[in-house]
This record gives structure tokens, C-alpha cells and sequence, in this order.
């Protein structure tokens, strides 16, 4: 599976798409690790950034409850 994924890289990971960054954050709030996500260290990366950024922005809360 893991590298099935990697054939499909994902190539740009947008802020602005809530369902997608919900996928691979955890009940709490937290990202999960790339472990978890599958994602190559470039992605993990862009993954970790578009949540920060829609954090600030006010689409995905902080920390959940």
C-alpha cells in the first residue's frame, strides 16, 4: 500500500480543504505522524504547514475537547 501511495504522490495539499486535513488529525486536534498518514517527508511536510495555516485562519480548531 505504501507504495501504491507514493506512485500517486500528492502533489499540492490546500489550506482551504477541510475534509482532506480532518482525515489525518486525530480526535484530539493533533496531526498524525507520518507513520499513521503514510505520507513521504516532503508531503508530511505540506501536510503540517496547510494545517497550520487553516488553523490560523480559523478552519480547523487548535485543540479539541
Amino acid at each position: 500500500m505504501k507504495k501504491q501511495q507514493q506512485e500517486q504522490r500528492i502533489r499540492y495539499i490546500d489550506y482551504k480543504n477541510i475534509e482532506f486535513l480532518a482525515r489525518h488529525i486525530n480526535p484530539h486536534g493533533r496531526m498524525r505522524k507520518a507513520k499513521y498518514t503514510h505520507f513521504d517527508a516532503v508531503t508530511q511536510r505540506a501536510f503540517a504547514n496547510a494545517v497550520k495555516r487553516a488553523r490560523f485562519m480559523g478552519l480547523l480548531p487548535y485543540v479539541e475537547k
